[in-house]
């Protein structure tokens, strides 16, 4: 079953960092998105596609501590570290068929399919159970809207578009296997080395990337 990019995402110490450190590098600041009161913690979104989008996510300070790790390592994250391009997602209209024509050992490191909701907006995603992002983010997640419009919908366009996204990871070859497992199609160049993630992002001044 074929996937796509989803969305981006970038975590920061608060949303007002984050969203300064994105309006930084691409001309415009994220806006809307809410709070995940499962997580513990909130978001603002920027749309770079027809459907798809960046994330900016934090800790909300005002959210009690929730039963489980956070999401994207933000619990282990240090406070005083910039804003940095953390995972990415990909998505799917059937994550339950999808997770589980995956290889057990693949599925397993995912992390289990996780219902979520936020105000009308209702969606499934694979979560690992220790939080952090798998292969430090250079493996994507698993994300299923169900019957919710997708959020880029309700996004401004702002005219920005994802035009690539380079994944580097110490063991290249594997993570290309795991996206042919996930069937996947979109603009992702895998590369050996440190993990990490680089986005090129078409803006109205051009071409800016973002870490």
């Amino acid at each position: 079953m074929t996937t796509t990019i989803d969305h981006l995402v970038v975590a920061a110490s608060t949303l007002d960092e984050g969203s300064a450190h994105v309006a930084a590098r691409l001309g415009v600041a994220p806006g809307g998105g809410g709070r995940h009161e499962r997580m513990g913690t909130h978001n603002r979104l920027l749309r770079i596609g027809a459907s798809t989008y960046l994330e900016v996510i934090a800790i909300d300070p005002e959210a009690p501590p929730p039963a489980r790790p956070r999401w994207f390592g933000l619990d282990e994250r240090d406070a005083h570290a910039p804003p940095t391009l953390v995972g990415w997602m990909v998505r799917t209209t059937r994550i339950d068929l999808m997770i589980a024509s995956l290889p057990a050992a693949l599925a397993a490191r995912l992390g289990p399919v996780t219902p979520m909701r936020r105000d009308d907006l209702a969606w499934s995603l694979t979560i690992p159970a220790d939080g952090r992002p798998v292969d430090d983010g250079a493996m994507p997640g698993v994300i299923d809207w169900l019957a919710s419009p997708h959020p880029s919908g309700r996004l401004v366009d702002h005219g920005l578009v994802l035009e690539s996204l380079v994944v580097t990871h110490p063991d290249a070859d594997a993570l290309r296997a795991a996206l042919r497992a996930m069937d996947f199609r979109g603009p992702v160049a895998v590369r050996r080395g440190d993990a990490r993630l680089a986005a090129s992002i078409r803006t109205a001044d051009g071409v800016r990337r973002l870490t």
